[in-house]
């Protein structure tokens, strides 16, 4: 889209205390799927808005934890509530759910018959699960995700870099399988190429996995047809600063990370008039 008047008024966050803050129609979009209060023990003292966009603030910045403004909840508060809805899947939740509001904004079924894979590899400087990636000379995790063919993210996977991409890409489908039980069809990079990946899903996979080759003699970049849209997407998640780099000890944690990145673009396009 041209950077015109009329994008950067549509664009702009103007108003706000912070541009990671949310808007009343952004929070509305998610106010629903959080936690309810609890009956017994302890009243909840927090704003669950504020810690929302204290989880933002940290994504969108790329600061540490102990970093965040005093306008904030203490950072042990929100580090908390984000390790919860990690552990409970509320993020996997919530992007579900707004994933099936962007296809039907742009006129698509709620729930996507083709897909597209690919994988990006990140160095990381903490501890927790990682290995060494002898084709990219690369030590740290992966970080494969499926997007429909708009490029709304549907599946997200972190594994130790050494275990190769057709191995990594086995659960990361098999989990997409088994919630989206309609997907048909798979288009793939040609690191997948062969039937090992077909063979480990004939079981549970997709019908079909078609590989997109680049065209023969071109040296280069090259727009391939399909994988574009997946290349897009990690350009969106790219922009978080606290994913341009893995810093989390956690492989759960980074994935909880790739699910609150797509949850403010999606509810940033939502509460767009």
């Amino acid at each position: 889209m041209p950077w015109t008047k009329a994008a950067r008024m549509q664009y702009q966050r103007s108003g706000l205390r912070y541009t990671s803050d949310l808007t009343d129609a952004e929070w509305a979009l998610i106010a629903r799927k959080m936690p309810p209060r609890r009956l017994l023990g302890r009243p909840r003292e927090v704003n669950l808005r504020e810690i929302v966009q204290a989880i933002f603030y940290v994504l969108s910045s790329g600061c540490q934890r102990r970093a965040l403004p005093n306008e904030f909840p203490p950072y042990s508060t929100v580090q908390g509530y984000f390790y919860a809805w990690r552990d409970t899947g509320r993020w996997q939740e919530i992007v579900e759910a707004l994933v099936r509001k962007a296809r039907r904004k742009l006129g698509r079924k709620p729930k996507p018959t083709a897909a597209v894979i690919s994988q990006t590899a990140s160095t990381t400087e903490a501890g927790g699960p990682r290995g060494f990636d002898a084709g990219k000379r690369l030590h740290g995790r992966k970080r494969p995700i499926v997007t429909d063919t708009n490029g709304l993210l549907l599946a997200a996977y972190v594994h130790p870099a050494n275990i190769q991409d057709v191995h990594g890409a086995v659960p990361l489908l098999r989990d997409l399988r088994a919630r989206f039980p309609r997907l048909e069809h798979v288009f793939a990079d040609r690191i997948y190429r062969g039937k090992q990946l077909v063979k480990a899903l004939s079981g549970c996979g997709p019908s079909t996995i078609e590989i997109v080759e680049r065209p023969l003699g071109v040296k280069g970049f090259q727009l391939l047809p399909k994988r574009w849209v997946v290349e897009r997407t990690f350009a969106w998640l790219g922009r978080c600063r606290r994913l341009s780099k893995d810093f989390e000890g956690s492989s759960a944690t980074e994935l909880a990370r790739l699910l609150v990145a797509h949850t403010r673009l999606l509810i940033r396009r939502l509460a767009r008039p």
